[in-house]
């Protein structure tokens, strides 16, 4: 019985160190989710700047 116990006690801690781990880990990938997304989105107002510049520019050129 001692060593069932023994048993399920390991199985336990090493349940709660996963958990751990995997919640900061998550943490992290949030964290770096979000900062990928602000630099997607302040990409994509250049590549608009860069297209309404190049607009304006052709729309300049002799047709």
């Amino acid at each position: 019985m001692d060593a069932e116990f023994t048993r399920l006690e390991t199985q336990l801690e090493q349940l709660i160190s996963m958990y751990a781990a995997l919640r900061g880990e998550n943490r992290e990938l949030r964290t770096h989710k979000s900062r990928l997304e602000a630099e997607n989105r302040l990409l994509m107002s250049k590549v608009d700047l860069a297209a309404e510049k190049l607009e304006a520019v052709l729309a300049r050129l002799p047709q």
